[in-house]
């Protein structure tokens, strides 16, 4: 090629092979992505269920600040969005705001934990159903929980590899319906509750005698962190959108915002009508069925519809997520090449979508039976809020040093400065706790019990293979290393906000 026709290394063409479906979807598809990764019906069954043994009737509080925390990072998220909409997301705006060897080890971390997103949800799933199907017709084994599993795996494979246009349009639908079942019984709770009180948004009923006030209220956020993760789902899908630079940085702060209010609602809707005193024995899955039936009776099958239709949205949107992680690794020989390969008739990266159903049944088939399918999803959920904290951390800081090296001219204190250290701090409570971290002095940050404390260790050993990799990379093809911070689409417009300032990463050549 010419050397006058090549596009700038930081700005690069891809061969066909290697290209995904160029607008191909639109604000709505894109906003569900991020919606359904987040499981609105799952995660309020079981997420966030799983903090209620620590907060108790103060886990509404803790929904609120995981709401506020989430919603500080999706503006993050936004703002680098607009000029940096690559398939690679967070590993990107971490390398052009910080540094390359940054961007590594946040797409190690992303690579590992995204496609995690998937088997958490067919584990989900997995003891829905078996519950459901062995108290009703046909009143199959109680542990029969497995077989569920390879049903929602074949399904997500199946829209994964149709490409992005039937899974997101698929995702829009099923989320559509789990958000107007719950919110419609929960408007029946708060309706029919004899505890209606803002006392359920302070310390008040955080009873936990080992985990009393902001003590339990701060290790609840782990789990209601868990409940937000997948607001930022959106990103991954830049080179699939339309207006990549203006549609991802809304549909992430919309999203956020949006099932954040929902969260709010259902968690007070469930927490006033129960009780909020007695809340630590509001169990998972089935507290919410409960709920359904008192407010519904027969009726209440719609709240376990609408639980299966969200494990099914949500690893849908993760898989998407993760396929597109590992295509952008692939891209730039982070993983292997073959990833990046994409299906000549439905461009989805196919490869890619392969791997996530081997990962996606291995990972539930091995934790579920060695614990149970119940004690495996909290297992991984605690692993999975461990390690994507510390993204969110470093993309709000990525935001303030990106805008202030490279885009001083729209350098905003509020934008680019206040809200990403805050959102920084306010998750530095929800990573300590989930990691298993006691700090001389913060007498209100508890450790999580075992085995969930083990998430931590998980995190720990997953960091040092990846600093390994990183030195191995740097001594034998740096360029690997600077290539995270590349964007294959076109260039902004002449004289477009941000149209100059973008540093060139060095290129290498295309397969």
């Amino acid at each position: 090629m010419d050397s006058a026709s090549s596009p700038p290394a930081s700005q690069s063409r891809t061969p066909a092979s290697q290209s995904l479906a160029r607008d191909a979807i639109g604000l709505r598809e894109v906003l569900f992505q991020s919606i359904t990764h987040m499981a609105p019906a799952a995660a309020v069954a079981f997420s966030i269920v799983g903090g209620l043994a620590f907060a108790g009737g103060s886990t509404p509080l803790a929904v609120v600040i995981a709401l506020v925390a989430c919603l500080l990072v999706a503006i993050s998220i936004g703002q680098l969005a607009k000029h940096l909409p690559s398939a690679g997301s967070f590993y990107t705006y971490v390398s052009q705001g910080l540094h390359p060897s940054i961007g590594f080890l946040i797409a190690w971390i992303y690579a590992f934990i995204e496609p995690l997103v998937a088997p958490l949800l067919y584990l989900n799933l997995g003891f829905v159903a078996a519950d459901f199907f062995h108290r009703e017709p046909p009143h199959l084994a109680a542990d029969l929980w497995w077989p569920w599993i390879l049903i929602g795996a074949a399904l997500i494979f199946f829209l994964g590899y149709r490409g992005i246009r039937v899974s997101a349009t698929t995702g829009t639908v099923l989320g559509l319906f789990e958000i107007g079942v719950f919110v419609a019984l929960s408007i029946f709770l708060i309706a029919r509750a004899d505890h209606n009180t803002l006392s359920v948004f302070t310390t008040k009923f955080a009873n936990n005698p080992d985990f009393k006030g902001f003590s339990g209220v701060f290790a609840a956020s782990v789990f209601t962190v868990l409940a937000f993760i997948g607001f930022e789902a959106a990103a991954p899908l830049a080179e699939e959108a339309k207006d990549p630079r203006r549609t991802i940085g809304r549909a992430v702060v919309l999203s956020a915002l949006l099932v954040g209010l929902y969260y709010v609602l259902t968690t007070y809707a469930a927490t006033v009508f129960f009780g909020p005193g007695r809340m630590t024995r509001f169990t998972a899955g089935t507290g919410w069925e409960g709920l359904g039936r008192a407010m519904w009776g027969g009726a209440w099958v719609f709240v376990f519809l609408a639980i299966v239709n969200s494990t099914i949205a949500n690893s849908n949107a993760g898989s998407n997520a993760a396929t597109r992680t590992w295509f952008a690794m692939g891209r730039v020989r982070l993983l292997p090449n073959a990833l990046a390969r994409v299906h000549p008739r439905f461009r989805s990266p196919h490869v890619a979508v392969w791997l996530q159903l081997v990962v996606g049944l291995i990972v539930p088939f091995w934790l579920g039976f060695q614990y149970d399918p119940i004690t495996a999803f909290f297992l991984v959920a605690t692993i999975i809020v461990v390690l994507f904290v510390p993204i969110y951390i470093v993309v709000n800081l990525s935001c303030l040093a990106y805008y202030w090296r490279k885009q001083r001219a729209e350098f905003n204190v509020l934008l680019h400065g206040v809200i990403p250290i805050a959102g920084a701090v306010a998750f530095v409570p929800a990573f300590l706790a989930g990691a298993g971290i006691k700090v001389p002095g913060l007498r209100f940050i508890s450790p999580l019990t075992y085995p969930y404390s083990r998430a931590g260790l998980v995190a720990g050993i997953w960091m040092v293979l990846g600093l390994v990799y990183l030195l191995y990379l740097y001594l034998r093809n740096p360029d690997r290393v600077a290539a995270t911070g590349r964007i294959f689409l076109e260039p902004e417009p002449a004289g477009a906000a941000g149209a100059t300032g973008a540093p060139e990463a060095p290129s290498e050549p295309m397969a």
